[in-house]
């Protein structure tokens, strides 16, 4: 049994009759209680982690171009109905309150000290997520009142807001322990490496595009952004952590040499609904939250590394044929990370050789998409469904009576984002070589051929391909982890999504001589798990069918709205530039 749940019984037992953890609730709070006991202020802290880093979820996302959604249609955004917004000075009220008390205590030095670092590390977590959103906000360093919060003041510039978020995370590091290896009972919580890392990542942000439009990729933030990610990937590197030698067991073995930061999980006492959001209704219990699309489908690079479309490559397919075979040849993730229509499915429950259909008229009717005319059934799903599932992170040992017994650790930050962080900031300050190793590591890890000329599929050569090729990289390795919208912010890259929908691939049974199957011969051979990929033909469908929706991200949205009901009782609170206000949000 994992060693945080037993601390959290033991927390429970303490506190059982004075309610000491009712931690939201200020009134109640007693900080000679806590802080003068070791467990009681390890669970004052832990009881924030859930509200700063969340679990997994599938819907995150639904924003970016990889999973079925249009989640961005007219007027998402506006300054009163939420949007974009995330408003988080409650958690930050409740970390204040330990900063405050904390050195007030008893507890052993060694103790306290960690404690104080985990609750500046969580201060500047907080923060980064509304300086992302909004640019500046007020960063208040005191505990406001639980009922008459103080934020009728104005806001901290951004560049400000950087610089305390730089100034809460040199402390955390400073104070953490380096590292809480995967065998001790302190895993699962926040360390330096941790910290390190995760400064590394706001680096990035304060030197991008988003916050520096009038000099992206020129500004002097790139500088302390490679000094950061530099130290990160090798003081990391140093304690040995690397990639794991398979990528579909980032993070289904847990705690592997990858995982820098990880959320706890374990059935019965907390798990996720990751699978049940997933998988074919078919072997869930859920709808499906979101299905990979066919752009994103068409990402991946082949074998060799390079794009299907890539003329030199050996694995070249023309636009015309690529749905003949768009399944044969891929890079190996793409094996690892999506079900497509007559793949070999291995869920728990299932016979061998079992094959996962999406076609209408063969597939079960809880999986199935499309529009065949010649189907006497019609699909239900043609708002979420692609024809591709999510395989990544599937646990596939869970059968469907038992799918929301989901237990396995939520991987926040692992070493290969680390090592593409540094590798973006490595390019943008002349260091191509280590931008390039960087690249090839990745893909090495991947299964990517390394070719004749040993670049594992990689032509860049200048700075503008280098960043084009890492902008790849990073779509492809870290794919449903929730990356992908925020980076397309960071790189102010909304004109992939603007006024674009979004497409699945219809699966149609055929003849050897390539005329349609009849449905009666088609049904009984795929409930047999006969048909292959290549029986069928494959035909592009828009997704959502209803009113052909498109996603809309004008370039106000790569900073939202202060809400309504939030800037109407603080008049001091400016709104930013593009919503009505005087604020700029950026590092201009």
């Amino acid at each position: 049994m994992k060693k945080i749940f037993i601390f959290f019984m033991a927390v429970t037992m303490l506190s059982a009759c004075k309610k000491a953890l009712d931690v939201d609730n200020l009134l109640a709070y007693d900080p000679e209680q806590i802080w003068n006991d070791p467990l009681l202020a390890d669970a004052y802290l832990t009881n924030i982690y859930p509200s700063a880093f969340g679990n997994h979820n599938v819907s995150a996302d639904r924003n970016s171009d990889q999973l079925s959604g249009i989640a961005f249609p007219q007027d998402a955004v506006t300054i009163t109905n939420g949007g974009l917004g995330n408003w988080n000075y409650n958690p930050i009220r409740l970390v204040n309150q330990a900063l405050l008390d904390i050195p007030k205590g008893t507890l052993p030095d060694a103790t306290k000290n960690r404690i104080l670092g985990e609750a500046y590390f969580l201060r500047a977590y907080f923060y980064f997520g509304m300086v992302r959103t909004y640019g500046g906000v007020p960063y208040i360093k005191i505990p406001q009142d639980r009922f008459t919060d103080e934020l009728n003041v104005p806001r901290n510039s951004t560049k400000e807001c950087f610089d305390f978020m730089y100034e809460d995370l040199d402390k955390a590091i400073s104070l953490l322990p380096k590292r809480n290896l995967p065998a001790s009972s302190s895993w699962g919580k926040i360390d330096g490496n941790f910290a390190l890392a995760f400064k590394g990542r706001m680096s990035l942000y304060k030197a991008s595009p988003q916050f520096n439009p009038n000099n992206p990729w020129d500004n002097t933030y790139w500088a302390d952004a490679y000094t950061v990610n530099k130290k990160a990937y090798d003081d990391l590197k140093a304690q040995g952590y690397q990639l794991v030698a398979d990528y579909a067991n980032t993070s289904l073995t847990e705690r592997n040499t990858e995982v820098v930061f990880s959320v706890i999980n374990q059935f019965p006492d907390k798990t996720a609904s990751w699978d049940n959001g997933i998988r074919p209704l078919s072997f869930s219990r859920g709808n499906v939250a979101a299905a990979p699309t066919l752009e994103f489908v068409k990402a991946f690079p082949m074998l060799d590394g390079k794009l299907y479309s890539d003329p030199t490559s050996p694995y070249f397919v023309s636009e015309a044929d690529f749905l003949k075979s768009y399944w044969k040849n891929r890079d190996p993730r793409f094996n690892k990370s999506i079900v497509w229509n007559a793949k070999v499915y291995p869920v728990s429950g299932t016979i061998t050789g079992y094959r996962q259909y999406t076609a209408l008229g063969i597939a079960n009717a809880l999986d199935n998409n499309g529009i065949n005319p010649n189907s006497p059934e019609r699909s239900t799903n043609n708002n979420v469904h692609t024809g591709f599932f999510i395989l990544k992170n599937s646990d596939l040992t869970l059968t469907q009576a038992n799918v929301l017994q989901y237990g396995i650790d939520y991987v926040l930050m692992r070493y290969a984002e680390v090592m593409l962080n540094y590798a973006e900031a490595a390019n943008e300050t002349n260091h191509p070589t280590e931008a390039l190793d960087i690249l090839k590591q990745i893909r090495i890890r991947a299964g990517i051929e390394a070719g004749t000329s040993g670049n594992y599929g990689i032509t860049a050569t200048t700075r503008t391909q280098i960043r084009q090729a890492i902008m790849d990289e990073r779509n492809i390795e870290l794919c449903f982890e929730g990356f992908r919208f925020n980076d397309l912010r960071r790189w102010r890259m909304f004109s992939l999504l603007d006024n674009k929908g979004k497409t699945g691939l219809e699966a149609i049974a055929i003849e050897p001589n390539g005329t349609e199957m009849s449905l009666s011969k088609a049904r009984p051979l795929g409930q047999s798990n006969q048909l292959l990929e290549e029986n069928f033909k494959y035909v592009p469908l828009s997704v959502p069918q209803t009113g052909n929706k498109l996603n809309i991200l004008p370039e106000k949205y790569y900073f939202a709205p202060i809400q309504q009901s939030i800037s109407a009782n603080a008049s001091k609170l400016q709104q930013n530039k593009d919503w009505g206000g005087s604020f700029d949000p950026t590092l201009q």
